[in-house]
């Protein structure tokens, strides 16, 4: 399963997910039938027979979270720097616009927290942690509205006209027509 919005789940559901499984573990040993289990709790029969089956060798404490599925390779110590980092902007790193890239938050965790980072990575470790893209608030303010709007009405129809002939053509290399 896919999750969207930063990878894995979050620690609440991931203390739901554990809930679920310990019901199962009471109604295992209250002698309940898997399919049974799994319609009442609404799981599939397949999960709920692999639960009773690690239940069985390693009782209720099988059936608990075992954490996140990986550990982050920047703790929040680490990624708090890179936040002051971040809100100083790229000019203060050497950069020579104001736009942050993937590229440039990969360049920065290499040299202030000494881990490299695939710009994938880079991307879920920002996004995990809330931060997203961004797209411009405002206009250009070198915009002049009054020549855009001459542009569509006058150029945008000529350039969007077909350019094809309004006569039937021919796919034949031989026929006059088709050059």
């Amino acid at each position: 399963m896919r999750y969207p919005k930063g990878g894995g789940l979050t620690a609440e559901r991931r203390a739901f997910r554990e809930g679920i499984r310990l019901q199962t573990g009471e109604r295992f040993a209250a002698g309940g039938k898997t399919a049974v289990i799994a319609k009442e709790l609404r799981v599939s029969v397949r999960s709920v027979e692999r639960w009773r089956r690690a239940w069985r060798e390693g009782g209720m404490e099988a059936l608990r979270s075992a954490g996140p599925a990986n550990a982050p390779t920047v703790t929040d110590a680490q990624f708090a720097v890179l936040e002051e980092e971040l809100r100083k902007g790229p000019s203060a790193h050497g950069f020579d616009d104001e736009r942050w890239t993937l590229t440039r938050v990969q360049t920065l965790i290499r040299r202030h927290l000494r881990v490299s980072l695939s710009v994938a990575t880079v991307w879920r470790l920002l996004k995990r942690h809330g931060w997203s893209w961004q797209a411009p608030a405002r206009r250009a303010l070198e915009r002049d509205e009054h020549a855009v709007e001459l542009w569509k009405k006058e150029v945008w129809p000529r350039v969007k006209a077909s350019r094809r002939r309004p006569v039937p053509g021919s796919s034949s290399r031989t026929k006059p027509a088709s050059r």
